[in-house]
């Protein structure tokens, strides 16, 4: 490959073109007319050597070639990003931005932890992608954001986690359910009842569902529905019972019993998640140590569980950009 001839815009086409899928997509976004991207690909894909693009049921799609490419374009440009945001610190203070992906729980608990950040770093902008468990891994599979706050983080070798906040999965009945006044010994004796449950994909569904596998358990009677609050407000109107993360009957008062069986709550965590390799910006890396430095402050210590070494050791120190 001669390097000589790759450009920065070169790689910011290709980028585009990858996360979007479409050469029309990725010129209408970088205001260019299509002729002028598929000559720009073809362009890099003489400089390299290789193909880099083919295209599956409609959607381009980068080869190993390409994806090694696409990794490679990622870090160039952040590189260049860290050091525009460098001169900008230096002469204006903390400046910048980063992207979270955050399923749709978390919702709950992110506020908790960016309004001290912002309160501490005001300049910079944070932008915040908020969808079910598929849509923020189909994020997380293209690169699409910097941060991702998962409570079923994502595997694969590439992929750096670390756990921080207990997410508690509590059972709630109806307010003058049975279970509420005589609790049964065991949670077998609630096998006859409706669960609403989330869709299939949900951290919450899938921790619930592995629990009810390892007791050999099996529910008789679901309704799926695609929402905590749906799911809140269906169990306090009578159509059945739910497991959910105790973080999201924090806000605010709901009419709903809590029935007090040995084996609740299950065990969940939270997660940040980011790239082992893709360098997060500066800003990303540090509201990773703002969390670990002031968790305390952030979030009521019963849920504290911090264990964010693994992540912590992928940053760069501070003041070296990250």
């Amino acid at each position: 490959m001669n390097i000589r001839h790759l450009t920065f815009r070169l790689l910011q086409v290709y980028v585009a073109v990858v996360r979007l899928g479409s050469v029309s997509r990725a010129a209408a976004q970088l205001h260019l007319t299509q002729p002028t991207v598929s000559q720009q690909l073809k362009r890099l894909a003489e400089a390299v050597g290789e193909p880099l693009l083919d295209s599956q049921e409609g959607r381009i799609r980068p080869t190993a070639v390409g994806t090694e490419l696409y990794h490679a374009a990622l870090d160039a440009l952040s590189r260049f990003d860290d050091f525009n945001g460098f001169l900008q610190d230096a002469r204006q203070g903390t400046r910048g931005g980063f992207s979270i992906g955050v399923v749709t729980t978390a919702k709950y608990i992110l506020p908790r932890l960016l309004g001290p950040f912002n309160r501490r770093f005001p300049e910079v902008e944070v932008s915040i992608s908020v969808g079910n468990r598929g849509y923020i891994l189909e994020r997380h599979r293209h690169q699409q954001d910097d941060l991702y706050l998962f409570s079923h983080p994502p595997a694969g070798e590439h992929t750096l986690s670390g756990r921080f906040i207990r997410n508690p999965l509590v059972l709630i009945t109806p307010p003058d359910h049975w279970a509420v006044q005589t609790p049964p010994t065991d949670f077998s004796a609630l096998l006859g009842e409706r669960f609403l449950l989330r869709e299939p994909g949900s951290a919450t569904r899938l921790v619930f569902e592995e629990w009810l596998r390892n007791h050999n358990l099996q529910l008789k009677r679901v309704m799926q529905i695609e929402s905590n609050e749906v799911v809140r407000m269906s169990v306090e109107q009578g159509l059945g019972l739910a497991v959910l993360s105790e973080h999201t009957l924090a806000e605010g008062e709901h009419r709903l019993g809590r029935p007090a069986l040995p084996e609740f709550p299950l065990t969940s965590h939270w997660y940040l998640v980011c790239h082992n390799n893709r360098r997060l910006p500066y800003p990303a890396a540090n509201f990773v140590r703002f969390i670990n430095d002031n968790l305390a402050s952030c979030i009521d210590s019963r849920y504290i569980h911090n264990d964010l070494a693994r992540l912590l050791a992928h940053l760069h120190p501070p003041g070296k950009g990250a």
